[in-house]
């Protein structure tokens, strides 16, 4: 693959100066600088994934919101339960497919234009899915949706590696994927509302819901243009100084907004280095449970003895509960440089939430409910030092994204998985399929992270010791 890009950065002697990497860096300078970006940067970022996961996972919503009165988005579009899930499916094929493209544009095209690109076709697709009138027509729009959401999660993940080291990423990472799930907490309230304005109109509550949360993403693509930064070097709202040291400080640990589109040899580095072949198959364990609750929490709580309107704001709990522990783990996992043994704790944490719900009686409707809330927050706090785990063991700048797409892309055909497992015909029986299902997938990423983690120690060894490392 040629060398298709170089972003050529015009120093000033300045900032050339400043970057005098004999002397030290000034700590509270650094903290500053810091501070600074995180202003500019995370509240749009977690605000750019909110919207980006409710247009998503307001499906789920949709399927249940004014069932009871045959205003439901499957009687009116006269949907099978398999049919749902096929459309459920596709959206993840899509997703699959477009992740690895979209990273590649995203450093071509500047972050801020493509994922602002991202945003507006994403919203006017949920938008569009109001509209619908058949199978056909909902399937073939989740695609698009898919399609257009598939860049952003590793988008931002890589976009990250801009702007922060490795011991920084996590706790970033975890505050924007926690606001997926405040995105679940906020879905199921505003479901509760748009569930009153069912025939508003002549329109059923459920394409009010996507037409109400599309119509944000929509608008916000405007500010996301204007207002993302790109690279730290392009920044105007930095000083010279600032510049200067926000490269300093990613010289070693960090990509860089100059450096070239990815090429062969880039590609070739990350797609013959095995390890990495580890951290992808532990993000497909969790995709999983990740696909699973994001699609089929609603349906979940309807069926622990919660009804039409009500079973909607019974979902707020658990993805509130889910965005604190997520971040609190984050926090802990740079504060204390242990990435994987925070995710396989919290992992194991998560399956034994899903392991009791498996084994309880199906009709132990609050024992089962406070498992849902054990489960959905270890599942989520665990993605977050996954993430950062695998961004700190790269080093190229274009390899990188490659290697951050390839690890979401494989997840997407564990997320195909989820939509399967929770079965309509079991939800009186408490959907045993899906909950061992989960379980055994969150113990394997357990397992997984434990074993990696043992690799890295005896690697980090061998290289403090001076001996050669075999592997």
């Amino acid at each position: 693959m040629a060398d298709l890009e170089k972003t050529p950065i015009d120093r000033s002697p300045e900032v050339e100066s400043a970057l005098d990497v004999s002397s030290p860096i000034d700590g509270s300078q650094e903290k500053a600088l810091i501070l600074k970006q995180d202003l500019r940067i995370i509240p749009l970022c977690a605000a750019i994934y909110l919207l980006c996961y409710l247009d998503r996972s307001n499906i789920g919503n949709a399927k249940i919101l004014n069932e009871d009165t045959g205003d439901d988005l499957l009687t009116e579009t006269n949907m099978s339960s398999y049919q749902y899930t096929i459309a459920l499916m596709v959206f993840l094929i899509a997703y699959a497919l477009f992740e690895v493209p979209s990273n590649y544009l995203l450093k071509k095209l500047r972050p801020s234009r493509w994922i602002a690109f991202l945003m507006l076709s994403w919203g006017a697709a949920t938008m569009g899915l109001g509209g619908t009138k058949n199978y056909a027509q909902v399937t073939g729009i989740r695609f698009l949706l898919g399609a257009m959401e598939a860049g952003l999660f590793p988008g931002l993940v890589y976009y990250l590696t801009f702007w922060y080291r490795n011991s920084e990423r996590s706790m970033r990472v975890a505050l924007i994927l926690a606001s997926a799930t405040l995105a679940g907490a906020f879905g199921g309230a505003i479901a509760y509302g748009v569930g009153h304005m069912n025939q508003v109109h002549g329109l059923s509550a459920w394409r009010w819901l996507f037409i109400i949360e599309g119509a944000p993403s929509c608008a916000s693509a405007i500010i996301v243009w204007f207002f993302l930064p790109d690279y730290p070097e392009s920044a105007k709202w930095l000083t010279t100084e600032e510049k200067a040291l926000a490269e300093r400080r990613l010289r070693t640990e960090g990509s860089k907004g100059e450096a070239h589109a990815m090429t062969w040899e880039d590609a070739k580095g990350v797609l013959t280095d095995w390890r990495l072949y580890a951290h992808y198959a532990i993000y497909f364990g969790i995709s999983t449970p990740f696909s699973s609750l994001s699609l089929f929490t609603p349906a979940i709580t309807s069926g622990l003895g919660y009804t039409n309107l009500r079973a909607q704001l019974m979902t707020v709990p658990p993805w509130a509960a889910a965005y604190v522990v997520t971040t609190v783990v984050a926090w802990s996992a740079d504060h204390f440089n242990s990435r994987g043994l925070h995710s396989a704790l919290f992992a194991f944490i998560g399956a034994m939430g899903f392991l009791a719900s498996a084994v309880l009686p199906p009709d132990a409707y609050l024992h089962r409910y406070g498992c849902l809330i054990v489960a959905t927050s270890g599942a989520f706090a665990c993605i977050p030092p996954l993430l950062g785990w695998l961004s700190a063991n790269l080093r190229s700048t274009a390899g990188t994204g490659l290697a951050i797409a390839l690890n979401v892309s494989v997840g997407a055909p564990g997320q195909i998985v989820g939509v399967w497992i929770y079965k309509s015909n079991e939800a009186k029986q408490g959907y045993p399929t899906g909950h061992w299902t989960n379980a055994a997938l969150l113990l394997f990423v357990c397992a997984g992270c434990v074993l990696l983690r043992l690799y890295y120690g005896l690697r980090n060894r061998g290289i403090k010791t001076g001996e050669k490392f075999a592997y």
